[in-house]
């Protein structure tokens, strides 16, 4: 009896939730270690070069206080949840699509690819033309960054549906959409959560390069005012609120992946 209650007792301690404590741990001491690290490379910096950590945090205390981060943040998250959650839609539509139908993938995967490799920045120019500097060419510079990966994904994910399953599912006389939604898509969820997590960080880097190339404005706007000015401060703030965007978007998606996997495996 004492054996098993040794045996029972890591697997209690796992569920009760002491499991993260390290990771958490390590997390917060690798952070003291950056940060160390910055504050010892803006000490032997030439003064004006570089900014210690809490200069920086002043800076982003100061600019939040004065009203400058809301408004550029609240422009650049526009732009990103417009464009990547476009993306989203129409990657999975098109992966499925070309993963359901093997003409369609076997038309269009080369296609996929080759514009997957080709860097989305060589079209800025021409949907500049297209569509001037406003809100439309910013969204359609995210959505071009952010749907390539979605799309390889869902189709990646659809390809690999247990076979077995589908036929299982028309034997019983089930219609394709009913077998893509019931059978395929449950399937390939994580090849879907990958594909989305990386479209996601994909589309916040080219929203700032959609605000840098076309009218400047959102967080690319202020990391080009004051990086113009040399202001390292207040321009590596802004850089830690974008870093806490990429943190909050992947830890965001990594807790939904865990809910949606809890919930297939409960099927």
């Amino acid at each position: 009896m004492a054996e098993d209650a040794r045996a029972v007792g890591p697997r209690q301690r796992a569920s009760t939730g002491a499991a993260p404590l390290p990771v958490a741990a390590l997390r917060l001491g690798f952070l003291a270690l950056v940060l160390l690290v910055w504050w010892l490379a803006a000490r032997a910096a030439p003064a004006g070069l570089f900014a210690s950590p809490a200069a920086v945090a002043r800076a982003l205390a100061r600019l939040l206080a004065e009203g400058r981060i809301w408004p550029a943040l609240g422009q650049s998250l526009t732009v990103y949840l417009a464009g990547t959650g476009a993306a989203v839609v129409t990657g999975i539509a098109l992966g499925a699509l070309m993963g359901m139908i093997r003409p369609v993938g076997q038309m269009l995967d080369i296609y996929v690819h080759g514009l997957a490799a080709t860097p989305r920045v060589a079209f800025i120019p021409l949907i500049i033309v297209l569509l001037g500097l406003g809100f439309e060419a910013k969204i359609l510079i995210v959505f071009l960054g952010a749907v390539m990966p979605i799309v390889l994904n869902a189709y990646a994910g659809v390809r690999a549906a247990d076979p077995d399953l589908v036929e299982m599912a028309r034997a019983t006389g089930a219609a394709r959409g009913r077998i893509l939604a019931h059978v395929v898509l449950p399937g390939a969820l994580p090849y879907l959560v990958a594909g989305v997590r990386i479209g996601a960080t994909i589309g916040l880097i080219n929203t700032v390069v959609a605000e840098l190339y076309t009218a400047v404005s959102g967080l690319g706007g202020l990391l080009a005012l004051y990086g113009s000015r040399f202001q390292m401060a207040e321009y590596l703030a802004v850089v830690v609120v974008l870093a806490a965007i990429g943190v909050a978007m992947t830890e965001g998606l990594r807790l939904a992946e865990r809910r949606m996997l809890r919930w297939r495996g409960s099927d």
